[in-house]
């Protein structure tokens, strides 16, 4: 019977990580894969190779939060364990259904503080300390954008946006173990090539922050339990294990969505939100907090558009609209540049070579478009569904757990 569960225990979350890896891999290399400078191959291997990295490293101390932090450690068995990882995954499929990037994490925790809250042995200060980063971290990603976007984007894409060839960045040969570059396209720039290799770099470091904060979602209810024993390599390797086999298999048809949707955003704005969510993500999971990549980049993406599309209004504008209820950005909208994979507004120069003088704030300049403008609307809905999921889980927990005490008194 023990072993029957165990195997149970081990097939969940390896179930659970490869899900998360399927769906972290088209966030962090989408751009890449769809910009054609690396290949989906290449990129399952890198996400798994720094995922690892990343849970072997920084993301022990995660592991250890939800595996003996949030509730003791001994309060886990290995049943409890199994329940735990049950709800995240049930949390991955609501992700799946609603289209939004629900958080495992956060459902990770809400599932083990249902368990603590039926027996009594919940850490509140503990999970006030976590829930607290969880109300800060987003505004701060969306703030740090916003401030980006309106104050410094325009000049950083003035200066350094690359013009993006009509053809692929790079050669490939085709050997038995997949394709890999031999060199820079006919027609490719230099700094196109330098460009787009930031983009891979970025892509490496999102898949370390998203290995340190993600690995533990699908092993730390086994480490609680101890059910491998007490050393975590074990555990890691699972996870790590798990999600490496997302990335090579199921992660295809997301580096497919995303990488066909981020390719139509400029070069300058993926590196702003990708390093923005990573950085952040990576400073949580430095101080053993469990957070969501997902929610920190999304935020970052609404924070940016933001703060471009305000840019033709001054603060007191953009203050008064706050007050009155109204739009602050402009409705202008600006088509796509031709085969460029950037939109209108977005170029390095004028084609002479030199860098277009950037309007002032409060100037209307033709940069802002539709798909820029802050959506207060759909923003409300996907932070609500963020809220709801853990919330749900909790509860599902907590009653669970009360009718059913599982866990070690």
């Amino acid at each position: 019977m023990f072993s029957a569960l165990l195997v149970l225990g081990v097939a969940v979350a390896v179930f659970v990580g490869f899900n998360i890896g399927g769906s972290s891999t088209g966030v962090a290399f989408g751009p890449a894969v769809g910009s054609g400078v690396t290949s989906k191959v290449a990129a399952a291997a890198l996400m798994s190779g720094f995922a690892l990295l990343g849970g072997a490293t920084v993301g022990r101390g995660v592991i250890k939060t939800l595996g003996g932090r949030v509730v003791a450690a001994s309060h886990f068995n290995l049943a409890a364990g199994v329940v735990v990882l049950f709800f995240v995954g049930v949390a991955l499929l609501v992700s799946n259904l609603f289209g939004v990037p629900a958080s495992t994490s956060m459902t990770a925790v809400g599932a083990i503080a249902g368990m603590g809250l039926a027996g009594g042995f919940l850490r509140w200060a503990k999970v006030g300390e976590i829930v607290s980063w969880w109300l800060v971290s987003p505004i701060l990603a969306f703030w740090t954008c916003a401030v980006v976007g309106r104050y410094l984007y325009p000049h950083l894409a003035a200066r350094f946006s690359i013009e993006r060839s009509s053809g692929p960045l790079l050669d490939w040969r085709d050997l038995p173990v997949g394709s890999v570059p031999v060199g820079p396209a006919d027609g490719t720039t230099r700094g196109e090539l330098v460009g787009n290799g930031l983009v891979v770099a970025i892509g490496c470091y999102m898949a370390f922050s998203a290995g340190a904060s993600n690995v533990a979602n699908a092993v730390a209810p086994l480490y609680g339990a101890r059910a491998l024993g007490g050393e975590m390599l074990p555990y890691v390797a699972i996870g790590a294990s798990a999600l490496a086999v997302g990335s090579f298999t199921i992660a295809r048809r997301t580096l497919d969505t995303v990488g066909n949707d981020l390719t139509d955003l400029p070069l300058v704005a993926a590196l702003v939100v990708e390093t923005v969510s990573a950085s952040l993500i990576g400073f949580l999971s430095h101080i053993d907090i469990p957070a969501s990549l997902a929610v920190s980049a999304t935020m970052s993406i609404v924070g940016l558009g933001w703060g471009r599309a305000s840019r033709s209004k001054t603060v007191t504008d953009v203050a008064g609209a706050a007050i009155t209820g109204e739009s602050a950005a402009s409705d202008a909208a600006e088509p796509m540049a031709n085969g460029t994979g950037r939109r209108a507004g977005d170029e390095a120069s004028d084609g002479t070579g030199r860098p277009e003088e950037v309007a002032p704030i409060g100037e209307e300049s033709g940069e802002s478009n539709a798909s820029d403008h802050f959506d207060a609307a759909a923003t409300a809905r996907v932070v609500f569904l963020w809220i709801l999921t853990p919330s749900l889980s909790a509860t599902a927990s907590y009653l669970l757990f009360t009718a059913v005490p599982l866990y070690t008194s």
